[in-house]
């Protein structure tokens, strides 16, 4: 393979030279630009109406010119692009919105350097022209909704000196590819720039290193942002209610064609059917599902793939700065990207089973791990113990049924039309969902004889929600105007664009001189409660909804998300008027989404099946330890125990029972409401060994013994009392 690489390296470098040097020339401004647009811009038309109003109109009766099933990115877009061009169009999503692929993603914008090495390499015209097209419209996402996205520098190490002119010409290839619609110009470091840009860097044999830019966004925020901007323009747009029937009807010519489907509210359970002159499948990995429910005896055409992803503290990457590795052990590339403050790596690639409720494993997060360590310096001990969250999302890859060889995989989307009219648009990427849906809309009006108000695409560089009055330190307003905590406004604008005053003007009183509003629903995160009670209006129904993709704190930290859950349904449930019963069916809900999907259960696995590696005097020290929080030689540890022992330590500050018992559940791996002496021991062992980072029980049962010794040394007798004799 080096050798190959080395020739290729070689042969190209001289071919390349006046096209990189082309390129340099294109892009020295080092700001990326945006072509102005020669149709257009729609503007916001209307207040945002709640969910139940959404839902009384779907449930009207009225006929739609287009009916999208599917809430994530594309059908989103397809929605925007419709009601844009002046039809009438309604947009239905089983979960939620992001729910599935959109919210799982590596979060980057970009079109695909990989792609590009691959399209060179091969002469692949088709994925020369995914790489063009996705840089295109990356450059249109960072325009759209500049709150959302950002261009991010990514670097790429090079440990071989003769890799440095092979990774140069191709990073400029990106460059030029890209055209006037580039980010910022790629650029060559040297050694000790690349360490001081990215000091956690593994600087043994290290050459130097190619900095490129690409986008980084929050992706279940924007693909809300597309979808509430849909419902702004006047698209009927509903979560949570999922299509059970494609309703048919014989045509002038005597052909079965769809008109309308039959839907259920997943929320209240009521049925009822809406028409619809066309309909575009836009559900990603559930592609098929759509297609025979249209047609039973087609073949499928979706080959999902698993790719997942982990969160690690924000101390293992700079702030600024992502890494490419380009060539791990099974020839993948892996991405290692600061996000939100903490650190995203990923992602693997495997072939799966279509499901809701996609898994990581132990195994997917263990090949990310070890894939870090290459790069890492020693003083960055790669722990297990350092995953805060893990999750799987899937690709759907899919073969053309438009060509006669549907063995081989469509890099690019592909757009499909059946005998009855179903277009259904799959494949492709997140980074060029807004073209994917302009060609699926051109392909519907052809096929269904739709009569738009515009024939061309309204929404090429269009601004989204909470874009139009946004500024970068538009947050210091709200600082200012409202008394907010500085990282919570930062936070509010970057989420919520100029959304963030309506935010802002919902936020209770702390009670404090400083912050004035602004309640935290968890200490270590900028989220307050006045985001709750918005996300409502922003069509959050469920807790899952809130933690997941309205907040993104389960991404983040799957504990902390669990010790927030309480708050959120407690808020959600006054918006939402919920019965007790509901909230813990809430609660029950939300803790099984957390533990099977966000890596909780996986992580928790993954320490108890460490071996009890302690030495006899640790495991001395920790039997002594427990039996201190054990006052009453019962053998095991109560909640009783833990309450007592946190007081103790003087601060008086009082602990809430939800508290104590995320306390008791980290440790408590038998599930039995107590702690007995071999879960204290498992976790002890597992802190050593870095499969958990900390735990607030050890830290408890540390100062409980400093106590201990501390008070054994008040009662010996001093010299100067006895004299120094006996």
């Amino acid at each position: 393979m080096a050798t190959r690489l080395r020739k290729f390296g070689i042969s190209t470098f001289g071919a390349c030279a006046g096209a990189t040097i082309a390129a340099w020339a294109l892009n020295s401004n080092n700001n990326y630009t945006v072509e102005t647009a020669s149709i257009a811009k729609p503007r916001v038309k209307r207040q945002l109406p709640p969910r139940s109003e959404q839902i009384q109109v779907l449930q009207s009766g009225e006929e739609y010119d287009v009916l999208v099933i599917g809430g994530g990115a594309t059908g989103a877009g397809c929605a925007l692009d419709a009601i844009t061009r002046g039809l009438k169009t309604a947009l239905v999503e089983a979960d939620d919105f992001a729910s599935g692929t959109s919210s799982r993603s590596t979060k980057l914008i970009h079109g695909g350097v990989r792609y590009l090495q691959t399209a060179i390499l091969r002469a692949d015209v088709e994925q020369y022209r995914m790489v063009k097209e996705a840089l295109a419209e990356r450059a249109s996402m960072l325009h759209s909704a500049p709150h959302l996205t950002h261009p991010l520098p990514i670097m790429l190490p090079v440990y071989t000196w003769w890799q440095v002119p092979y990774y140069w010409v191709g990073i400029k290839c990106y460059d030029l590819v890209a055209g006037d619609r580039n980010v910022k110009s790629s650029y060559l470091l040297s050694k000790s720039n690349a360490l001081e840009l990215f000091p956690m860097l593994k600087g043994d044999k290290l050459c130097g290193a190619i900095v490129y830019y690409d986008g980084q966004q929050n992706d279940a925020r924007m693909n809300l942002a597309i979808a509430l901007t849909a419902a702004r323009q006047g698209a009927t747009v509903c979560n949570h209610v999922e299509v059970t029937e494609l309703m048919k009807k014989k045509d002038a010519n005597g052909q079965n064609k769809l008109c309308g489907a039959k839907v259920k509210d997943t929320i209240t359970g009521k049925t009822w059917e809406v028409k619809a002159k066309c309909i575009i499948n836009a559900t990603g990995p559930f592609t098929d599902h759509i297609r025979k429910m249209d047609d039973p005896t087609v073949k499928t055409i979706c080959c999902p793939s698993s790719g997942v992803h982990i969160v690690l503290p924000g101390y293992y990457s700079p702030q600024q700065m992502g890494l490419l590795d380009p060539s791990t052990s099974d020839g993948r590339v892996i991405f290692f990207l600061p996000w939100l403050n903490q650190t995203i790596a990923g992602t693997t690639d495997l072939p799966c089973e279509v499901t809701h409720n996609p898994k990581p494993t132990e195994d997917e997060i263990q090949f990310i791990l070890t894939e870090i360590k290459n790069y890492l310096n020693s003083d960055v001990e790669v722990r297990r113990g350092d995953v805060l969250s893990a999750w799987s999302g899937i690709r759907p890859l899919v073969s053309d049924p438009n060509k006669e060889d549907t063995q081989s995989l469509a890099r690019n989307h592909i757009v499909h039309v059946s005998p009855s009219n179903l277009v259904t648009i799959a494949g492709g990427k997140w980074t060029t969902y807004r073209a994917m849906a302009e060609h699926t809309l051109d392909a519907a009006i052809k096929a269904c004889n739709l009569t738009p108000e515009k024939a061309e695409c309204q929404t090429r560089d269009m601004k989204l929600e909470g874009s139009h009055g946004w500024t970068p330190t538009m947050y210091i307003r709200l600082v200012q105007d409202f008394g907010l905590d500085c990282e919570v406004a930062r936070h509010l604008s970057e989420s919520y664009g100029d959304r963030a005053f309506p935010v802002a003007k919902m936020a209770a009183l702390t009670g404090k001189r400083w912050p004035i509003i602004g309640r935290k629903i968890h200490p270590e995160f900028p989220y307050i409660d006045a985001e709750v009670r918005y996300g409502v209006r922003e069509y959050a129904m469920t807790a899952i909804d809130m933690v997941a993709r309205r907040l993104r704190l389960a991404f983040l930290n799957v504990q902390a998300a669990q010790e927030a859950l309480p708050a959120i349904i407690d808020i959600m449930g006054e918006e939402l008027k919920w019965s007790k019963e509901e909230k813990e069916r809430q609660m029950k809900s939300a803790t099984e989404f957390l533990t099977s999907e966000m890596g909780q259960l996986v992580n928790r696995a993954s320490r108890d099946k460490i071996p009890i590696n302690l030495s006899k005097d640790e495991i001395q020290l920790y039997i002594k330890r427990f039996a201190l929080i054990d006052k009453e030689n019962k053998g095991y540890v109560s909640i009783n125990d833990i309450r007592r022992g946190l007081k103790s330590d003087g601060s008086n500050i009082d602990i809430s029972g939800e508290e104590l018992h995320e306390i008791l559940r980290e440790i408590d791996t038998n599930m039995n409401g107590q702690v007995e002496l071999d879960e204290y021991l498992q976790m002890m062992s597992a802190i050593k060994s870095g499969h958990v980072a900390y735990s607030r029980f050890a830290r408890m049962a540390e100062l409980e013994d400093e106590k201990h010794e501390a008070e054994k040394l008040k009662k010996k007798i001093t010299v100067d009392r006895s004299g120094g004799g006996l």
